[in-house]
């Protein structure tokens, strides 16, 4: 069975998702991967991520895709990877306005290490990074929209 969303039927299932005692769900289609947990403050982290794939994608809304894109552009003649907004929401580089930034420009970053929130749908979605990198670019300001797949980090590899 192929399971393919568009973004409404994302918005349901997440609103479903939120008034449910669910503490965790994971979804699987054929070009993503969905994992929906509620933290210990009962706030749904999400995280979706794309697979790679050579057909193109018939649903009216894209697919998610990964946090951490392949190599982007050079930059002085490097190759820098982009961690990239799996989702439309507003961009929150800090957990709270008074807080320090999740990172900064040369901050060293784990696979794993929370990089900043992503509100979609009055939901504070933590981002975690899905590559360790120097943080060379920071290309958006705290409190902006973004557009899915709108880079928000360039990253030197480790």
């Amino acid at each position: 069975m192929t399971v393919q969303l568009n973004f409404s039927q994302l918005q349901e299932l997440l609103a479903a998702l939120s008034d449910s005692d669910i503490a965790e769900f994971d979804l699987k289609g054929v070009d993503f991967e969905l994992h929906v947990k509620r933290g210990a403050t009962s706030d749904p982290i999400v995280v979706a991520a794309a697979r790679t794939s050579s057909g193109s994608n018939t649903g009216s809304t894209p697919a998610p895709t990964p946090a951490a894109a392949p190599p982007a552009g050079p930059l002085g003649g490097e190759k820098l990877l982009e961690i990239t907004a799996p989702m439309v929401g507003t961009f929150y580089r800090a957990p709270a306005p008074e807080e320090p930034p999740f990172v900064n420009v040369g901050d060293r970053i784990q696979v794993g290490q929370t990089v900043c929130i992503l509100e979609a749908m009055k939901l504070m979605n933590e981002l975690e990074s899905e590559v360790a990198g120097e943080v060379v670019e920071v290309l958006v300001q705290n409190g902006e929209p973004v557009e899915f797949n709108q880079p928000f980090f360039r990253l030197r590899p480790l």
